[in-house]
């Protein structure tokens, strides 16, 4: 009798830990999504005339995304990797960050950076930044999941205030 009931208990005890592993929908869950912008003058608007208007860049951006257990996101955390090129040595980069908008229309800044003058040296007219820990609003992220391409990243210098290189987002 003591056996069986050490087998019963052994039992019971086995299908809870399996219960407790199993990832099922009503438990919060992690998500990773890349998105990847090519930057360039001639993507802003208006496009970019004068010496940085050879400049070039590209930008990789990792969502962190955790959703509740109802599968809506409940946070979301940014990794950004940016890269230029071709910039006029006297080129200061003074600004980056995603902004609301299609291709040809300006838009409202959504996620920043925090690039500030001075954060994003350019040795020889060439420069890479990452930025990490960058916190999304969980509807922010959202919209951007489920339209990327409404919603683009720029870089901001100094000779070019309103921005120097542009691209919109794609998922990959």
């Amino acid at each position: 009798m003591t056996r069986i009931l050490r087998g019963v208990a052994a039992s019971i005890l086995i299908a809870f830990v399996a219960a407790c592993n199993n990832d099922s929908p009503t438990r919060p869950s992690t998500e990773t999504a890349r998105f990847t912008a090519q930057l360039s003058p001639a993507n802003e608007v208006p496009p970019v005339t004068g010496p940085e208007s050879i400049a070039s860049g590209t930008v990789t951006i990792e969502f962190a995304i955790t959703r509740d257990s109802g599968g809506a996101i409940s946070s979301a955390v940014a990794l950004f990797q940016m890269q230029v090129a071709s910039f006029p040595v006297t080129s200061t980069i003074t600004m980056a960050h995603i902004h609301r908008g299609a291709v040809g229309a300006n838009g409202l800044v959504v996620v920043d950076t925090g690039v500030t003058t001075g954060l994003f040296p350019l040795a020889g007219g060439t420069g890479s930044l990452s930025r990490q820990g960058i916190s999304v609003t969980p509807a922010v992220a959202q919209e951007i999941l489920s339209n990327p391409a409404a919603f683009y990243f720029n870089i901001h210098s100094s000779l070019n205030p309103n921005g120097v290189l542009r691209g919109q987002l794609v998922r990959n």
